[in-house]
């Protein structure tokens, strides 16, 4: 069985472009990961809901 020819230069672009994504990828993963070790956390607490206050609210024309 022969083996096939060269790899062509839109496969060879194509793999280019699928390592640098990934690259990103890891990057933004990274700094996600980075943001999250030094946001505050109060414990206990819901970022969420952070500051809300039950029961019926102002009207908003106040």
């Amino acid at each position: 069985m022969a083996t096939s020819g060269r790899t062509s230069v839109n496969k060879r672009r194509k793999e280019q472009e699928r390592r640098e994504w990934q690259q990103k990828k890891a990057s933004r993963r990274a700094q996600r990961a980075e943001e999250a070790r030094t946001r505050p956390d109060t414990p206990g607490e819901d970022p969420d809901i952070a500051g809300m206050v039950p029961g019926p609210q102002p009207p908003l024309d106040d």
